[in-house]
């Protein structure tokens, strides 16, 4: 064979291999995909595939959340009470604002929110602060049917409230126990946020017993979660994986408005106490024991030579009342009430409120380093009392020259009595400044309290603080502070050197 024979053979088998993966999809074919695994046509589902879904509980659970639409009256915030009286604009100097105060002004205003059917025959819970002041309120369920609803009753401290529509064989919810939910439960919030329509939003239970402020504050033991809730949510569920209701959401906090991932919902056991009365009664009765308590901070343990830091400490008991009847001291730490341990004031003032009236509660109390066992018959607390329990507000300093505290103070007159309106006999250094860099202003301290004892002692000269800073050498000093319109509280401030 020549060369260009071999040559021209070679080429031959090379353009022939060439064209082999091209013969293999001729114009004109169709390629088809291997059929599907049984379970993507109806089969059983496949082993190795995990399928996770809550769907099946929010069918469950869904249609018993309601949206809330209401009219009412809205009020405008009320300003400081103090500042109209050029007396005190004088007093406290520039730091004051300045200007009349304005009455508070009412419009009408549009609200929406949630809420959930408790019962066939058309309760509903929803939140106080949905339907507050409300001259119309509608009730809409998922199957579009609209109904007029009325409030039952409306509890302002727990802000919960009972709507009632006339419809029968409704969806509902059963209360479950919040008591059971643990920290890192994975909890589903269901509402109508901003009027989108109705929305299930995961997360988990991020803590309990959290308490905000945000609203009346008087009774708050909220559980958080990070399940989104926003503007329109308020009254809706908060249920957990197996749809039980665990809680009804109120409140979120965010700069912005919006949902940051911290929200608040009220525990369903709080709800089923109110709730039953609410229905029962039109409203809710309360038990008192008719102190102000603040938590035991390591400095107070320190100033009053306790061992650890625990328990509450009562900053002042009303007169007349089951505390006082009972002996309960200014100054006594409560450590437990029916054997149940007691390290914030929240947990007291709960404990208490959800005991009728009447009731007799078991507390241990710490009295001058030795414990003891003290019962109390509860009273009742009526609609507008102080509540029970107290802020742990730190504070409280020296002399008019600021000294080592940072504030400026001047004893207690009658005009200045009577125009902060504090009790009759009431003895004391009121605050007039506070430097924001001393050591009062990270205390908390604030213009117009009324320092009236620096380690139990009384004060009513600055000399008398000053001695008792001496006395205390580099520990925090522990003052008691009568706050107007407030009440008392015990603060402690480290003094500068």
């Amino acid at each position: 064979m020549s060369r260009a024979s071999q040559r021209l053979k070679v080429l031959s088998l090379f353009v022939a291999v060439l064209l082999v993966p091209v013969a293999g999809c001729r114009r004109g074919e169709t390629y088809t995909l291997p059929p599907p695994p049984p379970a993507l046509s109806g089969g059983a589902a496949v082993p190795s595939v995990e399928r996770n879904s809550y769907a099946d509980v929010v069918a469950r659970v869904a249609p018993a959340v309601v949206t809330v639409r209401s009219e009412r009256v809205g009020r405008a915030p009320q300003q400081h009470p103090f500042m109209d009286d050029p007396f005190f604009r004088d007093f406290f100097g520039q730091r004051a604002p300045q200007g009349p105060q304005q009455p508070p002004r009412q419009q009408i205003q549009r609200g929406l929110g949630s809420g959930v059917i408790i019962s066939p025959d058309g309760y509903i819970v929803t939140n106080h602060h949905v339907v507050d002041g409300a001259e119309e309120i509608k009730v809409e369920l998922t199957d579009r049917r609209t109904f007029d609803a009325k409030v039952v009753g409306s509890d302002q401290p727990s802000d919960l409230a009972v709507l009632k529509i006339d419809a029968k064989e409704l969806p509902v919810l059963t209360l479950g126990d919040s008591d059971q939910v643990r920290v890192g439960d994975i909890a589903l919030a269901i509402g109508n946020p901003l009027g989108v329509g109705q929305t299930v939003t995961s997360g988990i239970i991020s803590a309990k017993g959290r308490q905000t402020g945000l609203s009346d504050g008087s009774f708050e033991d909220f559980l958080q979660t990070d399940a989104a809730i926003n503007q329109g949510n308020s009254g809706g569920a908060l249920v957990s994986a197996g749809g039980a209701l665990i809680g009804i959401n109120s409140q979120i906090l965010s700069p912005s408005g919006g949902n940051i991932g911290i929200g608040f919902a009220i525990p369903s056991n709080m709800a089923r106490m109110v709730v039953e009365q609410l229905i029962g009664k039109g409203s809710v009765r309360r038990g008192q024991l008719g102190v102000v308590v603040q938590a035991v901070t390591a400095d107070i343990a320190a100033s009053l030579g306790l061992k650890e830091a625990r328990g509450v400490i009562v900053s002042s008991v009303q007169e007349g009342s089951a505390a006082a009847r009972a002996g309960l001291r200014q100054g006594d730490v409560i450590t437990a009430i029916n054997g149940n341990s007691v390290n914030e004031p929240n947990t007291l003032r709960n404990t208490v409120a959800g005991t009728a009236p009447g009731s007799e509660v078991a507390l241990k109390v710490l009295r001058e380093g030795r414990e003891q066992e003290v019962k109390v018959a509860l009273g009742e607390l009526a609609a507008g009392a102080p509540k029970e329990g107290g802020r742990e507000d730190s504070g409280g300093e020296e002399g008019g020259e600021r000294g080592k505290l940072g504030v400026g103070l001047t004893p207690l007159t009658p005009e200045i009595a009577g125009r902060l309106e504090l009790p009759e006999g009431a003895s004391g250094l009121v605050v007039t400044s506070v430097d924001p860099t001393g050591p009062a202003a990270e205390a908390g301290l604030r213009q117009g309290d009324l320092i009236e004892q620096a380690n139990r002692k009384p004060v009513r000269a600055i000399e008398d603080l000053r001695s008792a800073l001496k006395e205390a050498g580099e520990r925090p000093i522990l003052l008691l502070v009568n706050r107007p319109r407030t009440g008392t509280i015990f603060v402690t401030v480290r003094p500068r050197g």
